[in-house]
């Protein structure tokens, strides 16, 4: 089973949110239709990035890092 570490904008604001999952269409409906309180306010959302690994940790490990400021520079040029 793949897993995903992702990057979600905002069509709306001026927001990305960060995350991991195991299924990724999924996940994004999840965000869209409200369930996670987090992004709830900031509907609808866009996946503008994702990387795919073969472990959790490993995802895990990688939205970690998009969190850090060298993260956001890394996806500033991606995205």
């Amino acid at each position: 089973m793949p897993y995903y570490a992702y990057v979600l904008k905002s069509l709306n604001f001026n927001r990305c949110y960060k995350g991991h999952c195991s299924d990724l269409d999924n996940r994004l409906k999840a965000h869209n239709i409200g369930k996670t309180k987090a992004t709830a306010p900031f509907r609808p959302w866009e996946v503008v990035y994702f990387e795919e690994y073969t472990t959790l940790s490993e995802a895990i490990a990688r939205e970690n890092y998009f969190k850090t400021a060298a993260g956001r520079r890394y996806l500033k040029d991606k995205i």
